[in-house]
Protein backbone atom coordinates (compact mmCIF):
# COMPACT_ATOMS: atom_id res chain seq x y z
CA UNK A 1 0.00 0.00 0.00
CA UNK A 2 1.35 3.41 -0.92
CA UNK A 3 1.62 5.73 2.08
CA UNK A 4 -1.07 8.35 1.91
CA UNK A 5 -2.84 10.99 3.93
CA UNK A 6 -6.61 10.82 3.92
CA UNK A 7 -7.85 14.33 4.63
CA UNK A 8 -11.43 14.13 5.94
CA UNK A 9 -13.09 17.54 5.74
CA UNK A 10 -16.63 18.51 6.67
CA UNK A 11 -18.75 20.43 9.12
CA UNK A 12 -18.70 19.85 12.85
CA UNK A 13 -20.87 16.81 13.57
CA UNK A 14 -20.61 15.45 10.02
CA UNK A 15 -18.93 12.23 11.15
CA UNK A 16 -15.25 12.87 10.41
CA UNK A 17 -13.94 11.58 13.72
CA UNK A 18 -16.33 8.63 13.80
CA UNK A 19 -15.18 7.53 10.36
CA UNK A 20 -11.50 8.17 11.12
CA UNK A 21 -11.67 6.00 14.24
CA UNK A 22 -13.65 3.26 12.50
CA UNK A 23 -11.12 3.25 9.66
CA UNK A 24 -8.31 3.15 12.24
CA UNK A 25 -9.79 -0.01 13.75
CA UNK A 26 -9.94 -1.60 10.32
CA UNK A 27 -6.37 -0.57 9.44
CA UNK A 28 -5.19 -2.08 12.72
CA UNK A 29 -6.99 -5.34 11.86
CA UNK A 30 -5.23 -5.33 8.50
CA UNK A 31 -1.83 -4.72 10.11
CA UNK A 32 -1.46 -1.32 8.43
CA UNK A 33 0.70 1.22 10.25
CA UNK A 34 -1.24 4.45 10.55
CA UNK A 35 -2.09 7.39 12.77
CA UNK A 36 -5.23 9.52 13.20
CA UNK A 37 -4.83 13.27 13.56
CA UNK A 38 -8.16 14.55 14.87
CA UNK A 39 -8.84 18.28 14.90
CA UNK A 40 -10.20 18.33 18.45
CA UNK A 41 -7.25 16.39 19.79
CA UNK A 42 -4.53 18.43 18.05
CA UNK A 43 -6.14 21.57 19.45
CA UNK A 44 -5.51 20.26 22.99
CA UNK A 45 -1.78 19.86 22.37
CA UNK A 46 0.04 20.75 19.16
CA UNK A 47 -2.31 23.63 18.39
CA UNK A 48 -3.54 24.60 21.86
CA UNK A 49 -2.12 28.09 21.41
CA UNK A 50 -4.40 28.77 18.43
CA UNK A 51 -7.88 30.24 18.34
CA UNK A 52 -10.37 30.26 15.49
CA UNK A 53 -9.43 33.42 13.61
CA UNK A 54 -8.73 32.99 9.90
CA UNK A 55 -4.98 33.20 10.58
CA UNK A 56 -5.15 30.69 13.44
CA UNK A 57 -7.20 28.23 11.39
CA UNK A 58 -4.62 28.54 8.60
CA UNK A 59 -1.78 27.83 11.03
CA UNK A 60 -3.69 24.88 12.51
CA UNK A 61 -3.99 23.29 9.06
CA UNK A 62 -0.34 24.02 8.26
CA UNK A 63 0.86 22.34 11.45
CA UNK A 64 -1.33 19.27 10.95
CA UNK A 65 -0.19 18.95 7.34
CA UNK A 66 3.47 19.12 8.40
CA UNK A 67 2.90 16.35 10.97
CA UNK A 68 1.00 14.24 8.42
CA UNK A 69 3.89 14.64 5.95
CA UNK A 70 6.40 13.55 8.57
CA UNK A 71 4.27 10.55 9.49
CA UNK A 72 4.05 9.53 5.84
CA UNK A 73 7.82 9.81 5.59
CA UNK A 74 8.13 7.63 8.70
CA UNK A 75 6.06 4.90 7.07
CA UNK A 76 2.57 5.64 8.37
CA UNK A 77 -0.68 6.21 6.56
CA UNK A 78 -2.25 9.27 8.15
CA UNK A 79 -5.94 9.97 8.58
CA UNK A 80 -6.66 13.64 9.27
CA UNK A 81 -10.13 14.55 10.50
CA UNK A 82 -10.47 18.32 10.53
CA UNK A 83 -13.18 20.76 9.54
CA UNK A 84 -10.56 22.61 7.45
CA UNK A 85 -13.19 24.95 6.06
CA UNK A 86 -11.22 26.89 3.46
CA UNK A 87 -10.25 25.56 0.06
CA UNK A 88 -6.98 27.54 0.13
CA UNK A 89 -5.91 25.90 3.40
CA UNK A 90 -6.66 22.40 2.08
CA UNK A 91 -4.57 23.25 -0.98
CA UNK A 92 -1.78 24.37 1.35
CA UNK A 93 -2.03 20.97 3.07
CA UNK A 94 -1.93 19.23 -0.32
CA UNK A 95 1.24 21.16 -1.18
CA UNK A 96 2.94 20.31 2.11
CA UNK A 97 2.00 16.63 2.12
CA UNK A 98 2.45 16.17 -1.62
CA UNK A 99 -0.27 15.93 -4.22
CA UNK A 100 0.62 12.27 -4.83
CA UNK A 101 -0.10 11.40 -1.17
CA UNK A 102 -2.94 13.80 -0.29
CA UNK A 103 -6.44 12.33 -0.69
CA UNK A 104 -9.26 14.76 0.02
CA UNK A 105 -12.49 13.20 1.30
CA UNK A 106 -15.53 15.38 1.78
CA UNK A 107 -17.82 14.26 4.58
CA UNK A 108 -20.77 16.03 2.98
CA UNK A 109 -23.40 15.58 5.66
CA UNK A 110 -25.94 18.42 5.45
CA UNK A 111 -25.82 21.30 7.93
CA UNK A 112 -29.33 20.44 9.17
CA UNK A 113 -28.20 16.91 10.05
CA UNK A 114 -25.05 18.16 11.77
CA UNK A 115 -27.13 20.61 13.80
CA UNK A 116 -29.54 17.85 14.84
CA UNK A 117 -26.61 15.73 15.99
CA UNK A 118 -24.75 18.63 17.66
CA UNK A 119 -22.68 16.30 19.88
CA UNK A 120 -20.89 19.16 21.65
CA UNK A 121 -23.73 21.70 21.72
CA UNK A 122 -21.72 24.02 19.48
CA UNK A 123 -24.44 24.75 16.93
CA UNK A 124 -26.87 25.66 19.69
CA UNK A 125 -24.28 28.02 21.16
CA UNK A 126 -23.45 29.49 17.73
CA UNK A 127 -27.13 30.10 16.96
CA UNK A 128 -27.47 31.80 20.36
CA UNK A 129 -24.60 34.15 19.48
CA UNK A 130 -22.25 32.64 22.05
CA UNK A 131 -19.71 31.40 19.47
CA UNK A 132 -18.47 33.86 16.89
CA UNK A 133 -17.02 32.61 13.63
CA UNK A 134 -18.52 29.13 13.85
CA UNK A 135 -18.10 27.23 10.58
CA UNK A 136 -21.37 26.75 8.74
CA UNK A 137 -23.22 29.35 10.82
CA UNK A 138 -21.23 32.59 10.99
CA UNK A 139 -18.09 31.48 9.13
CA UNK A 140 -17.88 29.97 5.65
CA UNK A 141 -17.22 26.39 4.65
CA UNK A 142 -15.85 25.86 1.13
CA UNK A 143 -17.07 22.43 0.11
CA UNK A 144 -14.50 20.61 -2.03
CA UNK A 145 -15.37 20.83 -5.71
CA UNK A 146 -13.59 17.62 -6.73
CA UNK A 147 -12.79 15.42 -3.73
CA UNK A 148 -11.50 11.92 -4.31
CA UNK A 149 -14.59 10.72 -2.43
CA UNK A 150 -17.74 12.32 -1.08
CA UNK A 151 -19.55 10.62 1.83
CA UNK A 152 -22.81 11.68 3.48
CA UNK A 153 -23.02 9.95 6.85
CA UNK A 154 -26.77 10.54 6.91
CA UNK A 155 -27.16 8.36 3.81
CA UNK A 156 -24.51 5.68 4.34
CA UNK A 157 -23.55 3.50 7.28
CA UNK A 158 -20.19 3.84 8.95
CA UNK A 159 -19.33 0.31 7.80
CA UNK A 160 -20.07 1.14 4.17
CA UNK A 161 -18.16 4.41 4.43
CA UNK A 162 -15.13 2.58 5.86
CA UNK A 163 -15.29 0.12 2.95
CA UNK A 164 -15.28 3.05 0.53
CA UNK A 165 -12.27 4.56 2.34
CA UNK A 166 -10.47 1.21 2.22
CA UNK A 167 -11.04 1.03 -1.54
CA UNK A 168 -9.72 4.57 -1.88
CA UNK A 169 -6.55 3.45 -0.09
CA UNK A 170 -6.28 0.40 -2.34
CA UNK A 171 -6.84 -2.14 0.42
Amino acid sequence: MQLRTLWLTGLSGSGKTTLALALSQRLTQLGQFHFVLDGDIVRTGLCRDLGFSEADRHENIRRVAEVARLMNLAGLTTVCALISPRHADRELARGIIGADRFIEVHISTALEVCERRDPKGLYRRARAGELAGFTGISAPYDAPAHPALRLDTNLTTAADAVKALEQLLGL
